[in-house]
Formats: C-alpha cells, structure tokens, sequence
C-alpha cells in the first residue's frame, strides 16, 4: 500500500513539473492562432444560417442530391423530368400553369418572363419598394421597356390605390404588364397579389400580370391560377431549401402566347425551345441532374407536410419573431400587419446604432449569419430569415444568438426579453409531429 501511495505522488510530481511546459504549449498556439488567415479556423459546432436565402438545406434533400454523373439522354430519364415538372405545380397552386426550369438563378427567370411576353417599347408599370424591386426595374429598363415606376416607402407594399390610378388613366390599353415583387427581401414585406389582380380586373385591362415570387413561392400562400398570374418565377435557395443554381418559373397559357409575338432578344431563356422539348421529357441542353434530385425530394417532404401547413408553419415562426422584436422593444421595418412577411422579419435598430455591428458580431463571435441591411436601409436594418428548411427549436436558437448579439453591440436589451415572448406563443401553437401522436397519448 506504502509503494502504490509512493508512485502516485511521483506520477502526480511528474504531472505538477509538466505543467509550465504545457502552459506554454498553449499560449503558442494562441499565438499562431491571431496570426492565422482571416476565416481559416472552423470553430465547433455549426453555422448558424438564418438570412433569407441561401436557406438551411434539409439532410434528405442533401443526401437525394448526392449522386454521380450520370447522362440525361439515357431512357430514364423523360419520366423523372416530367415528374419533377409536374409536382412543381404545387408550388404555385395550378393545374392550369405550365412549369419550366433553367440552370440558373431567379434573376434568370426575371428575365425569361420579361423576354419572352414583351417587346422593346413596350409599356409596363411595376413598384418599386426595395433594392430586389428596383433591380427588376433595371432590368426591364436595360431590355428596352417603357416602365412606369409606382414608388412606395421601403417598408409598404404594393399601392392598390396608385395602379387604380395608372390603369384608369390608360384608356387605350397601351400597358401590356403589371409586375410585381410578392415578397420584398429588403424590407420584409409582402403585396397582396390577389388585390393586385382585382384591381386589374376592376378596370377590364388586358395587361398581363408577372410576379417575383423568389422568397415566397413554397412558404406564402400562392395562387397562380385564381389570381391569373400569367407569369411567376422562383429560385431554388429559398423556400425550396436547395443550393442555388435552379430558376423554377411557371407560364399561363397567355404568357405563352404572347411569346409568338414577343420580340425581345432570348436565347438561352427562349420559352419555345422548353415548350418544344420539355413535353417529352426532354430538355434543350444539359440539366443540373444533381438539383433536380434535390427538387424531387424537396416537393416530396412539402407535399407530405402539405401545403396548407408549410404556409401555416411559417406563419407561426414569424408571428413568433415579431413578438420577439415587440420583446426587445423594437420595431419591425413594415409598419402595416396586412404586409407583413412571413418569410423573413426586417428589424430597426435604435438611433445610434450601425446594425452592420449587429451582423458583424453575431458572425464572428456566435458564428450565425444574418441578413445585412441593404442599400437605402443599410445600416439602419438587419434581417431574420426563417424560410425553408426551418422550425421553432432552430429559430429559437436564433432570436437567443440575436439577443446576445445586440447586447454586445450596445443595444440596451434585456436577456430574455424577445425569445421568451417567441416561445411562450410556439408552447400555445405548436402540435405534435404527425406520426409521433401517440408517444404523448394519454392513456
């Protein structure tokens, strides 16, 4: 017993005599650290991803997407294409509407609408309420369009009462477009389509009606066929929770004739070259197989949550961070309930404070990524996605990430104050997940 106790303590001496030179091991470390590269150390965990798009991506979806090369000529593929073409409809509530997808990104779909329903010239009016609003509106100016702008204050939605207007005014129907942004990134709000359309119906007018539909389509109510919507276009980060690269639009039966008269310049976006091919499964060049796996998979889990639960899903993840920013004291950019998004909240930072700061911290010290404050709102604003791929257990994490985020840059908050208002109305809202009901039955 005398021996063992005797090599313990020398064991213990030999640890104790050690230590210095540990010590010092570890200040050189920290030392090589502070000189690394900027960005190259991967701290533990994860990133936390919470802007309003590129979205978090689901693992099924991640693990449909990985497959090999394979060729697209081969026979099965014209039924796996024409699958995904068909249940994309969903998306965008039709039986009516003709989906088409190009490798690309929304701002290619915002281009194929354009190109191929209009002409040099002609006239179309659209609003102008957010930085992704105004580069539709520089587009549909570089393509040679007369476009009437309606500006709305960054933080409103599309004006009802001032396209009445414009419409009543166009006695000789010389308007061939009404275009609209359904949910404004920037700014965190969304129009009402609907009312859009009533509006144009109010006046009889021919004009056809094309909707931005890339941070909505797949989380927001969408109605493609009852609001005639002639032309809608999404992409695949949003609600879709894909990695970007897809343009996913859907053309009425009005939007595809005009193409035989539209002369606007189009080749790789040319409707007719997918209306030629795409019926037989085929396409005009080579896909993106690897995201139309992704797709496939990710309609698949929508159409088994069901569209009316994505909608009301993302209903309650946002009314739950609005009443975290109400918590905080804070105000959101959108003023008007009838506009606010469901799919991301905007948030006003105190007078004083650069929200820059904001987003700056919660990367570099808590590792979460959130939605910078852009162009004329830069700096006053940041953003909260919570769109796609997410739920309450996530976005509570996130609201907490917020909080410590706005506290290290000087807003005067309390601990607590938001996520637990955000919580409080998920514990009265939330349900059980389907198939798990009965682990909570009574018995």
């Amino acid at each position: 017993m005398l021996r063992q106790s005797r090599k313990v303590s020398k064991i213990v001496q030999r640890a104790m005599s050690s230590m210095p030179a540990f010590a010092e091991e570890v200040a050189s470390e920290a030392k090589k650290t502070s000189t690394r590269a900027p960005f190259s150390y991967e701290p533990p965990g994860r990133n936390h991803l919470f802007v309003p798009g590129p979205v978090n991506i689901h693992d099924n979806v991640l693990r449909a997407m990985h497959v090999g090369g394979q060729n697209h000529r081969d026979a099965w593929f014209p039924e796996f294409y024409k699958t995904c073409l068909e249940e994309s409809k969903m998306i965008f509530g039709t039986t009516k509407g003709t989906p088409i997808f190009w490798p690309g990104t929304g701002t290619g779909g915002w281009e194929a609408a354009l190109t191929n329903t209009l002409s040099p010239g002609d006239k179309v009016v659209t609003f102008r309420y957010g930085l992704f609003s105004h580069l539709w509106i520089d587009m549909m100016q570089r393509l040679g369009l007369d476009v009437e702008v309606i500006d709305c204050r960054w933080g409103d939605g599309a004006d009802e009462e001032r396209l009445a207007e414009v419409l009543k005014a166009d006695t000789e129907k010389k308007i061939k477009a009404v275009c609209v942004v359904h949910n404004e990134t920037t700014t965190g709000v969304t129009s009402d389509i609907g009312h859009v359309r009533t509006t144009m119906d109010e006046f009889s007018h021919p004009a056809m009606l094309l909707v931005d539909g890339v941070s909505s389509i797949g989380a927001l109510d969408f109605k493609f066929d009852e609001w005639g919507v002639d032309v809608a276009v999404t992409g695949s980060q949003k609600a879709l929770s894909l990695p970007t690269g897809l343009a996913v639009v859907c053309a009425s039966e009005k939007a595809i004739a005009a193409g035989k008269t539209a002369t606007s310049k189009r080749v790789y976006f040319d409707f007719a070259d997918m209306l030629r091919t795409n019926p037989s499964g085929n396409v005009p060049y080579t896909p993106e197989l690897q995201m139309l796996y992704g797709l496939r998979e990710s309609l698949k889990m929508l159409r088994e949550e069901g569209m009316e639960n994505v909608v009301a899903r993302h209903h309650r993840l946002a009314e739950g961070t609005r009443r975290a920013v109400a918590g905080w004291g804070l105000e959101t950019l959108c003023k008007n309930p009838r506009w606010y998004s469901d799919s991301l909240t905007v948030i006003e930072t105190p007078e004083g404070i650069d929200s820059q700061k904001i987003v700056d911290i919660a990367y570099a010290k808590y590792n979460m990524s959130l939605g910078i404050g852009l162009d004329r709102v830069k700096g006053k604003v940041f953003r909260i996605g919570h769109l796609g791929n997410m739920d309450e257990i996530m976005l509570s994490g996130a609201l907490s990430g917020v909080e410590l985020a706005m506290k290290d840059a000087g807003v005067p908050i309390t601990l607590g104050s938001g996520v637990s208002k955000a919580m409080e109305y998920w514990s009265e809202t939330m349900e059980v997940i389907p198939t798990r009901e009965h682990l909570v039955q009574e018995a």
